[in-house]
């Protein structure tokens, strides 16, 4: 941990937060915050980036739980005014990363509305209007490519089905029964102190705080969440644990296929339901990780197989195997490491 805090262009802080039984244990380097001198805590709000897609996950397969969603419920059957070619699609394969469905977040056209207004989203369901083609990329099913825009779309589902904002659908059926108060999904850019601020370690000169940079609303149910690092070890125990799901629905959730989640977790990464098997030389876990650098964050969630242990990592820096980094390895072994200490005991 304090080897990659203390590299060069390495993150303001490293946080591991590890929970079992009753307890959480905490270790950190670094600051909350550059030119302050508080460690994290685990009680620090953080930008949780596409570990958020654990969370609608979670949301949509509480309600296969109590029937209010199939597997099999299509984007046609569901959600109003999306292009024909993805009426077929089902939410198994939007949780599965297997919809073929282009992701909205890689044109130049997001990138040119994002950049144009950082603090003003439009509507959730407009994301997917900068997906960069109706056709189908592959055969819904027959491969996996991760798509943001495939938990947009998991979000409208819920909402569709209950007649109510995602964003409560969220509260009420993860949020509140796991008790995890201090989590939320904002749309504007705020995020209340304390907090892990995130940093854009790549420009020239110090680092730059960019937690407050672009509103969370701009990725919504597929990267917006804003949690804590206890609230995130309680959310994945409780969700990998089987607290939100019956379990025939989690038997479907933990049918994996090889894929990986962004950026790779450690060990052999391989694609369920909204959630990710880490297989590592300690054994494995299942989680999501996320990272984004427009808030500046890279973040591992992930839990014992029986969800009596889980483990959140929050880095206040996005680090990633494309930027040509070294810090790369250096994060993956942190991650390797926090899954040994967890299955540990």
């Amino acid at each position: 941990m304090r080897r990659l805090h203390e590299s060069p262009h390495g993150p303001s802080a490293v946080v591991v937060a590890i929970g079992r039984g009753s307890g959480t244990s905490l270790y950190t380097a670094g600051v909350t915050r550059l030119g302050a001198r508080r460690s994290p805590r685990a009680s620090d709000r953080v930008r949780v980036a596409s570990v958020a897609k654990a969370f609608s996950g979670a949301t949509a397969l509480s309600l296969v739980s109590n029937d209010r969603l199939s597997l099999d419920t299509t984007v046609g059957r569901t959600v109003r005014g999306m292009p024909r070619e993805w009426s077929a699609v089902t939410l198994r394969q939007l949780l599965g990363h297997a919809s073929g469905i282009p992701d909205f977040s890689g044109t130049n056209d997001f990138r040119d509305a994002l950049v144009a207004n950082l603090h003003d989203p439009p509507p959730p369901r407009e994301l997917l209007s900068y997906a960069p083609d109706p056709d189908l990329l592959f055969r819904p099913g027959s491969r996996y490519a991760y798509s943001n825009s495939d938990n947009i779309l998991v979000a409208l589902m819920c909402e569709s089905v209950t007649g109510r904002r995602y964003e409560d659908v969220l509260r009420q059926r993860v949020l509140q029964p796991l008790g995890l108060g201090d989590t939320s999904l904002p749309r504007g850019p705020d995020l209340p102190e304390p907090a892990l601020h995130g940093y854009d370690t790549t420009v020239a000169g110090p680092p730059e705080d960019v937690t407050t940079t672009v509103a969370p609303g701009w990725s919504w149910a597929s990267g917006g969440v804003v949690s804590t690092p206890a609230d995130l070890v309680r959310f994945i125990r409780g969700y990998v644990g089987g607290a939100l799901i019956d379990r025939q629905t989690r038997d479907a959730q933990l049918r994996f296929r090889p894929g990986g989640s962004e950026p790779p977790g450690p060990g052999t990464n391989a694609a369920g339901l909204a959630l990710f098997r880490y297989d590592t030389r300690y054994g494995h876990v299942y989680g999501h990780t996320g990272n984004t650098g427009n808030t500046g964050n890279t973040q591992f969630n992930a839990a014992a197989p029986d969800g009596r242990g889980g483990v959140a990592v929050s880095i206040t820096a996005q680090i990633t195997p494309t930027s040509g980094s070294p810090l790369f390895g250096q994060l993956r072994e942190v991650f390797e490491l926090a899954v040994g200490v967890l299955l540990s005991e």
